[in-house]
């Protein structure tokens, strides 16, 4: 069955897996850096856009981190921050994203003004006007980053327990994992499952399994980014899934940093079929150039999923969500009849005995 773009984006969709830092609009971007005097390649907006995307040049992981460099420039203040994160609610819910949680590293936005507390309060005024503009529910997710001190870990993840109740529902470890393996941040993900803060790690995008054993083993990790590498070892594998333990999908930003050789060889239907818990997501819609609409029409065109699959993966993001289980309950049930009543797409046991 073909599925048209326009059906796609109607669709309900929760998204687990977005870089506050790699979604900025390339305009908002020339807007900041001529208000605050800070130097980009062009100040031109298409210009820059083209820049910023990774397009067909992919590389490696480090390669893809390298335009951050960019976007964290023009976010080291409070305006900048709150701006960005209402452009982002606002650019969600023109593809019906239901549910959002938006990840950033706070310790990469204090070199001017800025203390952490500030750039995290800053990104949740941003949030709340968007939410009340556009009816989108959002949290946050506070990232350590592999490749700096752990003891910058260890106050990142200080700051997630004081804003647990404040919109921030997870701590994640994020950059490049060869040589930065998450064990040497363990006392900050032991500080995190102390104090009851859900906990995501980027794992197995540019490196083997072992990165998804220490994320989940080590540090507690309750869902993992990306996870590409995790079908090398079965016996993980089936942990992974007698376990439900989530894996956060990025089908376009995987091929950019080859942690892929193609989208068609990409693993994602494979932990599907298996039953394993996937979700899709954009990772940076910026960077990647991408939307939730696009990844959904990827993982059709390549691996053939349809309206009960989407239904399933929307299904699956709402239930691994890091939001609390009562708000849980009624955004899948809120899901679930808009996708009966607005698309007719059923639970497949359901259709099955009315047919």
């Amino acid at each position: 069955m073909n599925i048209s773009n326009e059906i796609l984006k109607k669709l309900p969709k929760v998204e687990l897996h977005c870089h506050l830092d790699g979604c900025l609009r390339p305009e908002t971007m020339v807007e900041l850096a001529q208000r605050y005097n800070i130097p980009l390649p062009t100040c031109n907006a298409e210009e820059l856009g083209n820049i910023m995307r990774i397009g067909e040049k992919r590389g490696s992981l480090e390669d893809y981190i390298k335009r951050f460099d960019l976007t964290l420039s023009v976010l080291q203040n409070s305006t900048a921050l709150e701006r960005v994160s209402f452009e982002y609610v606002e650019d969600i819910s023109k593809e019906n994203v239901r549910y959002a949680e938006i990840r950033f590293s706070p310790a990469l936005h204090i070199q001017k003004e800025m203390t952490m507390e500030n750039a995290v309060d800053a990104v949740r005024k941003g949030l709340k006007q968007g939410e009340k503009e556009f009816g989108i529910k959002t949290r946050i997710i506070i990232c350590g980053i592999r490749s700096i001190s752990p003891s910058i870990s260890l106050k990142l993840a200080d700051l997630a327990v004081r804003y647990k109740r404040k919109g921030v529902v997870g701590f994640d470890l994020a950059g490049p994992e060869e040589n930065y393996p998450a064990k040497k941040h363990r006392e900050a993900f032991y500080l995190i499952r102390n104090n009851n803060v859900n906990a995501t790690i980027h794992a197995g995008e540019a490196y083997g399994p072992a990165s998804i054993h220490q994320a989940i083993h080590t540090c507690g990790a309750s869902r993992i980014g990306h996870g590409t590498r995790l079908k090398e070892d079965k016996d993980l594998m089936q942990f992974v899934n007698n376990h439900r333990i989530t894996l956060e999908i990025c089908l376009t930003s995987n091929w950019h940093t080859k942690s892929v050789r193609s989208l068609k060889s990409h693993p994602f239907k494979f932990y599907y079929d298996q039953g394993i818990r996937v979700t899709l997501n954009t990772d940076n819609r910026l960077i990647s150039n991408t939307t939730l609409t696009k990844e959904f029409l990827l993982a059709h065109d390549m691996f053939g999923l349809g309206l009960h699959d989407f239904r399933e993966v929307t299904i699956i993001a709402m239930k691994s969500a890091f939001l609390n289980h009562q708000d849980r309950k009624v955004l899948i049930r809120e899901i679930a009849d808009e996708l009966e009543q607005e698309f007719g797409i059923m639970p497949e046991y359901i259709q099955a005995n009315k047919n």
